[in-house]
């Protein structure tokens, strides 16, 4: 019995029409991707690789061609259809994060939860679950403006991963964040792909790419290389090789800091006299001891 591949893509074709021009996206894409892999998608603007991306995330149709998500046919799915596909199969990652800065980390990994019928209670495990995967259980309760850059993304993959996707679909991941934080990023990934979790990354990043199993390069809207990478980036050690965070010793500071000024405030009020007239327990209790 053979193994379903995670998606299946034949013949894919995707032209946009404006008036009586034609611009041809792609042409002809033949891919598959099996379970457990870790793939890169490479090309220059207007490659076709956004097109492509949004086809294999059913965010749009092809033209022609067939395109099977772990052996059910897609391409020609209703909006409805393929909205319950997005929702049930597909873990997006957005270069933008496109977390709600009012939300805390978990409830914005629980809102997608929201559309399966699930309990509250099962949501919200289901969310923290996701968080506690990607490192980020002492963050529940942190909204993205508290969180450092690499942290929401984070977020974000957990809010991925939450649904327990057939395939992760990660467009241009670390592409707003610095070397640091993307490098931590793919340190996930790895992590996540050894655990059996599918995932296709879209990048222009070549040193991003390098830390995939397999990099397909597109041009003109064609496949012009689909080559396994022998020995990918151990993002681990990459990781190993970068300075430490400029704040990271600068927060050190200011948290022994803070920890001397509680000290000090402590022993101020417990030294102070009771005020005239008061007993030294009401004194206490206003001091807040």
């Amino acid at each position: 019995m053979t193994t379903k591949n995670m998606i299946d893509i034949e013949g894919l074709t995707k032209v946009y029409r404006t008036g009586d021009v034609a611009v041809h996206a792609l042409r002809g894409i033949d891919l598959a991707v099996a379970p457990g892999e870790l793939v890169s998608i490479m090309g220059p603007s207007g490659s076709g690789k956004s097109t492509l991306m949004n086809l294999i995330g059913c965010l749009d149709r092809p033209s022609d061609g067939s395109y099977r998500l772990v052996g059910d046919e897609v391409s020609q799915l209703s909006d409805n259809d393929l909205a319950e596909v997005r929702n049930r199969r597909i873990g997006f990652v957005f270069q933008s994060f496109n977390l709600l800065p009012k939300l805390t980390a978990l409830q914005n990994v629980e809102l997608p939860l929201m559309y399966r019928g699930l309990t509250p209670a099962e949501r919200r495990q289901m969310a923290t679950d996701a968080l506690t995967r990607v490192g980020l259980a002492h963050r529940l309760h942190h909204r993205p403006p508290e969180l450092s850059g690499g942290q929401i993304q984070r977020v974000a993959v957990a809010r991925a991963l939450a649904g327990q996707p057939a395939i992760l679909l990660a467009d241009e991941p670390t592409g707003n964040l610095d070397s640091r934080s993307g490098e931590e990023v793919m340190v996930l990934f790895q992590e996540l792909n050894r655990g059996g979790v599918t995932i296709v990354v879209v990048t222009h990043d070549d040193h991003i790419a390098a830390h995939t199993r397999r990099i397909v390069r597109l041009r003109d809207g064609r496949i012009v290389s689909d080559e396994a990478v022998e020995q990918p980036l151990d993002a681990v050690a990459e990781l190993a090789k970068l300075p430490p965070p400029e704040d990271e010793g600068m927060e050190a500071v200011e948290q022994a800091r803070g920890a001397r000024k509680a000290a000090s405030e402590s022993s101020v009020r417990a030294a102070a006299p009771a005020p005239s007239g008061r007993s030294g327990a009401a004194a206490a209790k206003e001091a807040g001891l």
